[in-house]
């Protein structure tokens, strides 16, 4: 079967059609996020006196820092699911595994610095442990846990997906399957014998490269490299749904049996997103855990890769700036609303998704960019169902 050029794909939803260039609006929004991120956050943390209005505190420079790391997940989740049409649940483990991989180096960069002062990490003392797992290797060196930061949840996507994409399998049970194999590696991970903390996990982290990380420059230097790893991965992705390979991957969301019948192999086109996406939720991982001080098995429980999607679905599926802003949103939502009203966050967690689901079925993003059509839906919808009850 020959190959054709010109690739049918069904048409989607207006709101997630964009222009192949960002054009000079985007490029001056791309260039403002890294002016705010590069140059006005150092000043107005390092620079700015704490009892000034301007001042931006540790903590909040802290919570974006994480919120990014969030939207990077967010980010892949919509390549994934938003532009392909695969929703995972099992993204969590991809970001965690990528958070162990930087936590036991910096375990390893605290030396004898530790409560036991010996030079194996704490936990290890207190199990007495005589020298570190195999698996630790190599954790002395940061360039190698770097690689396995996006070695360990590549590999583990690609065979994964390989063997699931090669099944058939999609939809409903795919997400089943991806949350099954998320939560089998948080009961892993609590096992003390594994070798990466138990429950407790990783934390009271000394340094990074030699350098104390709780220093304020070091903070400001994690913070801008998070910044722009996030902006870098939203232009690649905006480059990468615009080329063939990206048309090819709205094709298997829309109609992957043509796809086929037009001489594609779906297999290595979900495969390659599939693994791309879990490398960026690595990378998101390994970014996380130096700035907020912790990583343990709880990031990999099924609320974690249940969020991933929320904040993606509630951004905007299929825009990419979606959802980024989704992620910002919600876990603004939650630092506020876990402080002012703890009990209820959950439920406006569930009501937030229910109303995104019924009348924002484009998210936030499609909100403003046709604020009168979603009105105009709203409304019909709640005609017919004023109808129905009739």
């Amino acid at each position: 079967m020959t190959t054709s050029s010109a690739l049918p794909v069904l048409a989607m939803p207006s709101i997630s059609v964009s222009r192949r260039t960002l054009g000079f609006k985007g490029w001056a929004g791309v260039l403002l996020a890294v002016i705010l991120v590069a140059a006005v956050a150092p000043v107005l943390n390092l620079l700015v006196p704490a009892d000034s209005v301007l001042h931006l505190s540790d903590y909040a420079l802290s919570l974006i820092a994480k919120i990014m790391c969030y939207a990077i997940c967010a980010l892949a989740m919509d390549l994934i699911w938003g532009y392909t049409g695969i929703l995972s649940l099992g993204h969590g483990l991809f970001f965690a595994l990528g958070g162990y991989a930087m936590g036991m180096y910096l375990m390893r960069q605290i030396g004898r610095d530790g409560s036991y002062h010996a030079d194996l990490p704490d936990f290890m003392v207190f199990l007495d442990w005589k020298q570190v797992p195999w698996h630790w290797t190599f954790s002395e060196s940061f360039i190698a846990q770097m690689l396995l930061v996006v070695l360990v949840p590549g590999l583990i996507a690609f065979v994964f997906g390989f063997f699931a994409f090669r099944s058939r399998i999609k939809g409903v049970y795919f997400s089943i399957i991806t949350q099954a194999m998320t939560y089998a590696a948080m009961l892993l991970f609590f096992r003390n014998e594994t070798g990466f903390g138990g429950n407790n996990g990783f934390t009271d982290f000394k340094r990074i490269l030699g350098i104390p990380i709780a220093q304020p420059s070091t903070r400001m230097v994690l913070f801008v490299i998070t910044g722009l790893t996030l902006i870098g991965f939203f232009l690649m992705a905006r480059w990468l749904v615009h080329t063939k390979f990206g048309r090819v991957l709205q094709a298997i969301r829309d109609a992957e049996n043509r796809v086929m019948f037009c001489g594609y192999n779906p297999l290595a086109y979900k495969l390659a997103i599939w693994t791309l996406s879990a490398v960026m939720c690595g990378i998101a991982g390994a970014l996380y855990v130096p700035q907020v001080g912790i990583i343990n098995p709880s990031e990999m429980s099924a609320a974690s890769g249940i969020e991933i999607a929320i904040w993606t679905a509630v951004g905007g599926r299929a825009t990419l700036i979606g959802p980024i802003i989704g992620a910002f949103f919600v876990n603004g939502a939650k630092s506020w609303f876990t402080v002012a009203f703890p009990e209820f966050w959950l439920y406006f967690l569930g009501a937030l998704f229910i109303l995104v689901t019924l009348f924002l079925p484009h998210g936030v993003i499609g909100l403003l960019r046709h604020p009168v059509g979603i009105v105009s839906g709203i409304k019909k919808l709640l005609n017919k169902n004023a109808e129905v009850n009739a």
